[in-house]
């Protein structure tokens, strides 16, 4: 029998998705236009690029 208070050791990832997919929702319903520019998303998301060695993958890299 599984208790309710338990946690698993994925529950803080799932908070934190939530947490994001929160953020975007905001942001979206905010947007002026139809879509959010990738920038905005990176920006929602905190996604930085911080050097060209050391970098955080934008949207846009992950698009067809």
């Amino acid at each position: 029998m599984v208790t309710l208070g338990t946690r698993t050791v994925s529950d803080h990832v799932a908070l934190a998705e939530i947490d994001l997919c929160g953020e975007l929702m905001i942001a979206a319903s905010a947007a002026i236009g139809e879509r959010l520019s990738a920038d905005r998303i990176d920006e929602v998301l905190n996604v930085r690029v911080i050097t060209e060695r050391n970098t955080v993958p934008r949207q846009t890299d992950h698009r067809g």
